[in-house]
Parts: C-alpha cells; sequence; structure tokens
C-alpha cells in the first residue's frame, strides 16, 4: 500500500469527499491561504475554488451557527480551526445546538456538522494556543469526539465524519502531520468506538489518545529491551470510547498506564482509569497511572514547554513503576508517572 503523510491524508479524504457529494463545503481563517492550513485545504480550494472552500473572519460562534443551519438545510460543512483553543468560542452552538438537535426534534434529523481542530505544541505558544479539548468536547451527549493518531485513521475518521448524520470533533496533533503511513487510495470510513491494538504486550497495557500512541511505541521499543511486553490500545475515538479494548486487554496484562496530551482531572485517563475500575476490577494487580500534563497551564518558554509535555520518558517510567509490583516492590508514585505536579 502506497505512503501518505497525517495532512497529505486529511486533504485526499477532504477532496474525495467534496468530489463524491457536492453538498459538501470546507469554512475556515485561512483555508484558501496559498499554506492551506498546514496543507490540509490547499489541494480543495485549488480544485474547488472559493465557493466550496470558504474563508471567514475570525468569528468563531457566528461561524458555527451558520454551519449548523447550513447543515439543517441539507448541507455538510467541514469548518476547519488552525487552533483548537478557539474552538471554545463555538461551543455554545456546538454543544447547544448541533449535539441536542436530533433529541430534541424526536431523531427527525441531526446535523452533519464536521469541525476539526489542530492542537500541540510547537514553538512556545503558551497557555491560550496549546490546550487539547477533546475530553470537553467528549463530555457533551450527541457529539462524536476522535483523536487520529495514523494517517490511516485522519483519512479513515474524517471519511466516516462527513458521511455520517452525528455531528463530530476531529481533533488533529500538529506534531503528527509530518508522519507517514499506509492509506488506502479508496475513501474508507473507519467507524467511531473501534479502537486499535496499535502493538501487542503481555506485561502492561497503555491506553492512549492522539500523539501520546506514538509515544507510547516508542516506550514500548525501549520496555522490550528490558523484557517487558507493552500492549498498546490506541482509542481512536473519545466519543464513543471502545470500552471492550480497553477492558480486554487491562484483563490480559493486569496492568494499566493511560497516556493523554491533556491534563489528568476530569479528563480522557479519568475515563479510562473509571471505565477499567468499573468493569474489570479483578483484573488490576497495581494501581492505574496516568501520564499527562501538569497541572497548571502551560508556560511560553521553549525549554519549560518541552518539560511541559510528557513523552516515552514518563510512559516509560510509569510502566516500569507497575511491572514492579510483579517482583514484590511496591510502586513508586512520582509527579511524571502521575501526571500530577501539585496544585495550580
Amino acid at each position: 500500500m502506497r505512503e501518505l503523510t497525517y495532512w497529505q491524508a486529511i486533504s485526499e479524504a477532504t477532496v474525495q469527499c467534496m468530489a463524491e457529494d457536492p453538498s459538501v463545503l470546507v469554512l475556515g481563517e485561512g483555508v484558501d491561504d496559498h499554506k492551506g492550513t498546514f496543507g490540509t485545504t490547499k489541494t480543495a480550494f485549488e480544485r474547488y475554488g472559493a465557493a466550496r472552500v470558504v474563508d471567514v473572519p475570525n468569528s468563531e460562534n457566528a461561524c458555527a451557527g451558520i454551519a449548523i443551519g447550513a447543515a439543517a438545510n441539507g448541507l455538510r460543512p467541514l469548518v476547519v480551526h488552525t487552533r483548537a483553543d478557539f474552538m471554545f468560542l463555538a461551543m455554545d452552538a456546538l454543544v447547544n445546538l448541533a449535539a441536542k438537535w436530533r433529541y430534541m426534534y424526536g431523531d427527525q434529523g441531526g446535523v452533519p456538522v464536521v469541525t476539526r481542530g489542530v492542537v500541540g505544541r510547537g514553538w512556545g505558544q503558551g497557555a491560550t494556543h496549546s490546550q487539547s479539548p477533546h475530553a470537553t468536547f467528549g463530555h457533551y451527549a450527541g457529539l462524536y469526539v476522535a483523536t487520529p493518531a495514523s494517517p490511516a485513521d485522519a483519512k479513515g475518521l474524517l471519511v466516516q465524519a462527513l458521511r455520517g448524520d452525528t455531528p463530530v470533533v476531529l481533533i488533529e496533533n500538529r506534531n503528527l502531520y509530518p508522519l507517514t503511513g499506509p492509506v488506502p487510495e479508496e475513501a474508507v470510513p473507519v467507524p467511531f468506538g473501534v479502537g486499535r491494538i496499535a502493538r501487542a504486550g503481555d506485561d502492561v497495557t497503555v491506553v492512549a489518545a492522539s500523539l501520546m500512541v506514538a509515544e507510547a511505541e516508542r516506550a514500548a521499543d525501549q520496555l522490550a529491551t528490558r523484557g517487558i511486553g507493552v500492549e498498546v490500545v490506541d482509542v481512536r475515538s473519545i466519543r464513543p470510547l471502545d470500552d471492550r479494548i480497553i477492558c480486554e486487554s487491562v484483563a490480559r496484562t493486569g496492568r494499566l498506564v493511560v497516556a493523554d496530551t491533556s491534563w489528568a482531572r476530569y479528563g480522557f485517563a479519568a475515563e479510562v482509569a473509571a471505565v477499567v475500575a468499573e468493569t474489570v476490577p479483578e483484573a488490576l494487580r497495581a494501581p492505574v497511572r496516568r501520564v499527562t500534563l501538569p497541572d497548571c497551564p502551560a508556560p511560553v518558554s521553549w525549554p519549560l514547554e518541552e518539560a511541559f509535555h510528557p513523552g516515552a520518558d514518563q510512559i516509560v517510567e510509569a510502566c516500569l513503576a507497575l511491572v514492579g509490583d510483579r517482583r514484590g516492590e511496591l510502586p513508586r508514585l512520582t509527579s511524571a508517572a502521575a501526571g500530577f505536579h501539585g496544585p495550580y
């Protein structure tokens, strides 16, 4: 199978869905720019022009409302945010309208609005431009929320979203954009709520989302040299969440580390831990560990930013703390392994 980068896969999915369905249109700030939202909208604009790839002003809430109204009248808007932080300005429309539409109108039809939000560190952009709101949007019934971690899923989940009738939020980490991987040429959808085993292992389960899937695989490579088998579960979507694949993996390994690009409190990592505690508590041989951001806003300084974001090393530390229980040792609870660096 041919390989594409993550951003190329998004671009291809957009163009293919626009070709097969004239009701699909793209909205966003700078989607017609020569850089094309990190390349993801460039080909669509070149092919379909301003009639279907529409540059919008800095008015996120208004744009979300217009997109929902368009969807209610038969169109399929794809709204793009180059910084997901500005999606907070669109929350009223997404949460109070899009998410609740089908329920409030007695299943008489939903509003198939798809929203892409780009997240991730890069150059010390500070607290207001560093957040990943997947858990925030995942809290609300009526929305699908996904965090594709591979080029194939970046394409497949977008195809599924643009063909479905449920409002969808896709959170893309910009640090994944250069990642290459096999991607089918056809527009093959990837269903929501179905995770994948990114790597098999017997000793500890690492459940991860977005960029942390790649970091978990790096950690698994390091731990394999010590004879420790790590099973990496890529959840793909936050809502619906594939409880089954998570619990079946933990039932095999008996140990769980959850790795996320956001905070531990009230987040994705907390939800996964709760699912396991409620479903297969007897399977756990050691306490759950969460590898997440420190419990404070992001710094601006580039060196501090590098220290702020966890990665493979912290996942390795958390896994070693759990596997130590197998040797009769007490697990170590460190700030990196726990994902908690004190109250802000």
